[in-house]
């Protein structure tokens, strides 16, 4: 875990959780600012950035060591893969968290009953068992088909970020993650759900899984009974795209 702590002596807590390819700095690293305020604690999640390797990522497991982290409060906040994780240690320790935040919540199954949800669940499932195993493939080749596939900028190829997609590969698939919602239903503390518009994002990036993606996330804002923010100009990292609307957003909601 980094820490961010720039600021007075005993500021707020916030544990940041990063999503798939990635890890903590290179995830949050729009929220520095921040930390002027806070105290931000960002999470290598197990297989990423300075975390040990691990066989098999899986989400769950993320959210045990999560609930620890959390040690007597903090506010919590999520990204895609790791949203899962940080909704699983909310639900298990809700005296602990302090405010949820869920940017681009990716567990699609838990969204199921809206239409556009469970047909891109169902597309994705056929699209994965399709491909086969991933074993002949190199996380340098697993990158590309990720990035540029989809018109998105191929970012610096460095030994970290192909460890960090070696890991991505050999993840429990967050698609299918089963999230209980009634244990953040009923918590008192505030939530808030954040997602881009994805009216920018390439078409077919948009259309196998952009637009489930934020079908999830209005969803979630809307069973949870929590505040969703929609990002303009952004699709699954809007707190790196436009860190300032997420910043001020994340700042009302921690000073609340």
């Amino acid at each position: 875990m980094t820490v961010w702590d720039e600021g007075l002596p005993g500021a707020p807590r916030a544990l940041l959780v990063h999503g798939t390819m990635s890890w903590g700095t290179a995830c949050f690293a729009g929220q520095r600012p921040l930390a002027g305020m806070f105290r931000l604690e960002l999470v290598d999640r197990r297989g990423f950035g300075h975390s040990p390797d691990v066989e098999w990522s899986d989400y769950a497991v993320d959210a045990e060591g999560l609930g620890r982290l959390l040690g007597e409060g903090a506010h919590l906040v999520g990204h895609s893969y790791g949203a899962a994780a940080a909704m699983l240690a909310a639900a298990a320790r809700p005296e602990a968290v302090h405010s949820l935040t869920l940017i681009e919540p990716s567990p699609l199954r838990t969204a199921a009953a809206h239409p556009v949800v469970r047909a891109a669940l169902e597309r994705l499932r056929e699209a994965f068992a399709n491909a086969g195993a991933l074993g002949e493939t190199s996380p340098e080749d697993y990158l590309r088909q990720s990035t540029e596939a989809y018109g998105m900028r191929l970012p610096e190829i460095t030994p970290r970020m192909l460890r960090a997609v070696g890991t991505a590969m050999r993840e429990r698939p967050v698609r299918d993650a089963q999230i209980p919602l009634a244990p953040l239903i009923r918590a008192p503390w505030p939530k808030t759900v954040i997602n881009g518009t994805w009216e920018t994002a390439d078409p077919g990036y948009r259309a196998f899984v952009g637009e489930a993606l934020a079908a999830c996330g209005e969803y979630l804002a809307e069973t949870v009974g929590t505040r969703h923010v929609r990002v303009p100009d952004t699709d699954h990292a809007p707190h790196q795209d436009r860190p300032e609307v997420v910043n001020e957003v994340l700042t009302r909601l921690w000073q609340g």
